[in-house]
């Protein structure tokens, strides 16, 4: 049970971290938007943020959001859940 609380609390932690920095980054941009139909749109926001189009088109499903900045944030927890350093927490 302790575990379980102190892998809640990180990811609380890294969560509001990512979140302070996403409004900081944001407070100075407009919010930009995927047009998943547009094949040329999904390539390009793919490639910028590291990954392939289906798993784009699966992110969106999943956040029901187009919105860049949500999608940067989930799979930068998606990249630190699966990190090395968060499993060796994980199974203290």
């Amino acid at each position: 049970m302790k575990t379980k609380k102190k892998i809640f609390c990180f990811y609380m932690v890294l969560t509001k971290i990512i979140k302070m920095e996403n409004q900081l980054n944001s407070m100075n941009a407009r919010k930009e938007f995927i047009e998943i139909a547009d094949e040329q749109d999904r390539n390009y926001w793919a490639a910028r943020l590291g990954i392939s189009t289906e798993t784009l088109k699966s992110a969106v499903k999943a956040l029901h959001s187009m919105e860049f900045s949500k999608l940067k944030e989930y799979f930068t927890m998606e990249k630190i859940k699966s990190g090395s350093t968060y499993q060796r927490f994980v199974n203290q």
